[in-house]
């Protein structure tokens, strides 16, 4: 399970799983990967073929594609306002009228920063999920190779921060992030006996869509791990998670962390 939490979540993610690889712990065996956000890059990435090295040397160069953003605080507030809505469905229809009616970079300047983020063509054959929200009525969706959807729209929809981002249309219908869920969306991985969550984020505006709510709704005997970012990598990433400046930071934070979560990790994956 594969997190949100914008382009040093993306970071973030990319360091831990390539510190766990090196030692010896391999995550990209996973039966099922779910992404979420800045986690559908991630899982679209480590499905396709190209190794974590290569992901991770990635993220510490320099990028220019990349269009700087900020989270506004009136923004977060109209999350906020949403989540107060008893129906979470009608709460995320809310923030899809939100996402439909904001001024946002268009949908093909967006798509061309994710389409140099993302480097495949097509579903890999490895089981990937990806989350989203129409943005017309709230329905929570997962789009798998299946779906009759393209990975890139896929991941375009996954990531489209409501008020930051345009929504992503796929088959006339629009979509916003599936982060408006939940952080990582772990009741997808219901039913599998390991879960491994490695989430930038863990709060959600609704308490049942928190992570810790999330893992502990798991079925009895589920052995699980969630890592989220420590004190120095959330020095690291910074207030803004949609700075690119703080990429290579996150990487690196995230790279050092993966030595501290290794015995926690091993004992679920491996033992």
């Amino acid at each position: 399970m594969l997190g949100g939490g914008g382009v040093t979540g993306v970071a973030w993610t990319i360091g831990i799983l390539t510190g766990l690889e090196e030692a010896g712990v391999d995550l990209n065996e996973a039966d099922l990967v779910v992404g979420t956000s800045a986690g559908s890059v991630v899982g679209a990435q480590m499905t396709s073929g190209r190794g974590l090295a290569e992901l991770y040397e990635g993220q510490l160069a320099q990028q220019g594609h990349e269009i700087a953003a900020r989270l506004r605080l009136a923004t977060l507030a109209r999350y906020a306002l949403a989540a107060t809505i008893r129906d979470p469905q009608r709460g995320r229809a809310r923030l899809g009228a939100m996402a439909l009616a904001a001024r946002t970079p268009t949908e093909a300047e967006r798509r061309a920063v994710l389409e140099s983020r993302i480097i495949v063509g097509d579903w890999p054959q490895r089981r990937l999920q990806v989350t989203a929200v129409a943005a017309d009525n709230g329905e929570f969706v997962a789009f798998d190779r299946d779906s009759g959807v393209a990975l890139i729209d896929a991941v375009g929809a996954s990531c489209a921060v409501p008020g930051v981002w345009p929504p992503v249309t796929i088959n006339g219908r629009r979509y916003i992030d599936g982060g408006m869920r939940s952080p990582a969306n772990v009741d997808l991985a219901a039913g599998y006996d390991r879960v491994v969550v490695i989430a930038p984020i863990a709060q959600a505006f609704r308490r049942q869509m928190r992570l810790a709510a999330q893992v502990a709704a798991l079925p009895a005997g589920t052995r699980s791990e969630v890592v989220t970012p420590d004190e120095a990598a959330r020095q690291a990433i910074g207030r803004n998670v949609l700075d690119p400046a703080r990429r290579a930071a996150a990487a690196r934070a995230g790279h050092r962390q993966a030595a501290e979560v290794l015995d926690r990790i091993r004992t679920v994956w491996t033992v």
